[in-house]
């Protein structure tokens, strides 16, 4: 999850007729859709297998915490990549950066479809991981870099609404398709998807150039300006907590005698971070340290009534439903703090977090895994509630850089309603 850099503004200007005259007051809902579709298939294409572990597990002849690592395995390709493939491709155009990420997904989910030998499934599932490395070092950089200033954070939030959309919609389809007509052809749909994605991105999203030289990130020096490391702490903190549950929900729900209704939990989820996205796209601007305290606390308020009140059926939907609604605005927070801490280094800040993250990911595929094995799935929502309460303290903590009261930006931003 990263930015391209803001400062080709006035290149951006000559190819993108949405950033003169009336474009001013307008966001291009069209571009922004095929980047949140973009999005769609990302976040889908990582967390589907938490909806179909089970099955999967039985046709790969391994365990569910060894499918569980497609997951884990996905985050290692995109955190060991994202920042030297951001470096490496920072002067392609980003329109044909985007096709090439996009492309990836297709092969990666074809052969992940096909295959019955559970190593050539993780290769796949490490090549889709580059080819997330590759869209997520730019796609809030091409969502900011298509809106005018002052909806720059709006622009993000539809962007990010692929995420919710993925959760919300596509892991219990994705699982409901995998029940009915087996888990590869849900992989399969994928494949479609973007496939038809590639034609809208020639449509209609405009391009732009990439760096000059000089203008290539510079890592260690971005960590040095205040508000960086506090947002990238709460980033792989929280990320590493929300992955240690959802990566084996399906397993957890197992446990506790609902495995048949992990579909429906997954919507319910879902539609909550569909709220809560909607609510983060329209209060970003003037609610940034608001919103990053509300969203830890609602999910650590989740993990705690699943590790004491699981027994009770309604009270897991309850916690689903504050899991979405503290979840489902996180990836637009956390990507507008880094973006506004690193300044002009906004897309080295956001290389870092999408290698962050997607370590988090992994890490939280291994550690679920090793706590499945070693004291079973109840386990997980202690360890979320445990995770969560330094992300809280430092979100507090970091008041004037990384999460301030009011976006350093807000001042100069219309209050014009959502788009």
């Amino acid at each position: 999850m990263s930015t391209a850099p803001d400062t080709a503004q006035s290149a951006a200007a000559a190819t993108n007729p949405q950033s003169e005259g009336e474009g001013q007051r307008k966001l291009p809902l069209l571009a922004l859709l095929a980047l949140a579709t973009a999005v769609f298939i990302t976040s889908l294409t990582e967390t589907l297998p938490a909806g179909l572990l089970p099955a999967m597990s039985r046709d790969l002849g391994v365990s569910e915490s060894a499918t569980g690592q497609t997951v884990t395995v996905y985050a290692i390709g995109t955190a060991l990549t994202a920042i030297p493939l951001t470096a490496a491709t920072a002067g392609w155009r980003r329109r044909k950066l985007l096709l090439t990420a996009m492309a990836g997904f297709a092969l990666a989910n074809t052969v992940t479809a096909v295959s019955s030998v559970y190593e050539l499934t993780m290769a796949a599932r490490f090549v889709a991981g580059v080819a997330a490395g590759l869209a997520w070092a730019l796609l809030a950089g091409y969502a900011r870099r298509m809106a005018p200033a002052h909806l720059q954070g709006k622009a993000i939030a539809i962007a990010m609404a692929g995420i919710p959309v993925a959760l919300s919609l596509g892991v219990p389809a994705g699982t409901f398709l995998g029940d009915w007509l087996g888990w590869r052809v849900a992989f399969l749909a994928m494949t479609g998807l973007t496939l038809l994605l590639l034609g809208w991105i020639v449509a209609a999203v405009p391009d732009f150039p990439g760096q000059g030289r000089g203008e290539r990130p510079k890592m260690l020096r971005t960590l040095r300006i205040p508000g960086v490391t506090p947002v990238l702490f709460v980033t792989l903190v929280f990320v590493l907590a929300h992955t240690i549950l959802y990566a084996y929900i399906a397993t957890y729900l197992d446990d506790l005698g609902l495995g048949d209704s992990t579909g429906l939990v997954l919507l319910v989820f879902g539609a909550a971070s569909l709220a809560s996205i909607w609510i983060t796209g329209a209060q970003i601007n003037r609610r940034l340290r608001a919103l990053g305290i509300a969203s830890a606390v609602l999910v650590a308020l989740a993990a705690a009534l699943l590790a004491v009140l699981s027994d009770s059926t309604a009270l897991v939907y309850v916690a689903a439903v504050l899991w979405g609604l503290g979840w489902g605005g996180v990836p637009t927070v956390l990507q507008t703090a880094a973006g506004d801490a690193g300044g002009e280094s906004a897309d080295a800040a956001q290389a870092m977090l999408v290698t962050l993250w997607n370590v988090a990911m992994a890490g939280g595929g291994v550690i679920g895994g090793i706590l499945l094995d070693a004291v079973g799935s109840e386990s997980f929502p202690w360890t979320v509630l445990l995770l969560l309460l330094p992300v809280i303290t430092v979100v507090l903590y970091a008041r004037r850089a990384g999460f301030p009261a009011r976006r350093p930006v807000a001042a100069a931003e219309s209050a014009e309603p959502a788009v």
